[in-house]
């Protein structure tokens, strides 16, 4: 017996008008909008962010060389995962830009992935990863240092970090590049069991985003080039940046 699914949308159905739509949307809880005007699965009342995607998602953009970035990493044998945060300081938004996602490789190629995007940033890594690695026995995080990664344990309160992150998500602090493909499909499945729990499944740049607003943005940092292009600028002008006069 052959199956096949059909995705319909609210365009699709010629007796909607447009003042039903918008009566229709106005009734429906956040969390289940995509579902019943484009056809889109997503989780019902588990989904521990209840957002619409379109008010997270943006087009990739440049990142000015002034706001401060940083890094998140989740790191595990079937998968290794990080995400990438710039920081815009005036609005208080943080802009998630870029990621990664592996597995089963060895530290040492990850390392090669993170540090492609940028080898000064800093990263705030999964504080479990101070357990000794199944290689053997040594700590992940000493292993990732020694290669060249300048790494901080992150906050790992799941509960304080999730609402963090939801609340930014929820007044326009937080944007996601869409080609971030990864962190979608996990937001998507982000969920709570039966008995309120956060199932631990397919979410690993999911943590990563806690441990980037819980502890990583707290280091953002500006590439040092930036930084040296200040000093001489200060330097020329005697004191005064071109920018301000001041």
């Amino acid at each position: 017996m052959s199956r096949f699914c059909v995705q319909a949308t609210w365009d699709d159905v010629p007796h909607l008008t447009d003042e039903a739509k918008k009566d229709l949307w106005n009734s429906i809880p956040i969390h289940q909008r995509d579902a019943r005007s484009k056809g889109v699965p997503v989780l019902g009342s588990g989904a521990i962010y209840p957002i619409a995607e379109e008010t997270i998602l943006e087009d990739p953009i440049e990142i000015p060389s002034y706001w401060p970035r940083a890094y998140a990493l989740d790191v595990g044998w079937n998968t290794t995962a990080a995400i990438w945060g710039a920081w815009d300081k005036e609005a208080d938004v943080v802009h998630i830009y870029s990621e990664y996602y592996a597995g089963h490789m060895p530290p040492a190629v990850h390392v090669m992935g993170i540090q492609a995007r940028g080898d000064w940033m800093v990263g705030a890594i999964d504080p479990g990863s101070s357990g000794s690695s199944q290689v053997d026995g040594r700590s992940l995080i000493d292993e990732y240092r020694k290669m060249g990664l300048a790494l901080v344990e992150a906050d790992n309160t799941v509960e304080a970090g999730i609402l963090a992150v939801f609340q930014r998500m929820a007044r326009g602090g937080l944007k996601v590049s869409t080609h971030c493909r990864s962190w979608l499909s996990e937001f998507r499945i982000y969920r709570r069991d039966m008995r309120g729990h956060v199932v631990k499944n397919n979410d690993h740049l999911m943590d990563a985003t806690r441990y980037l607003i819980m502890t990583g943005m707290r280091y953002a940092r500006v590439s040092p080039e930036t930084e040296e292009e200040r000093e001489y600028e200060m330097e020329l002008t005697h004191g005064r940046s071109q920018v301000t006069g001041y």
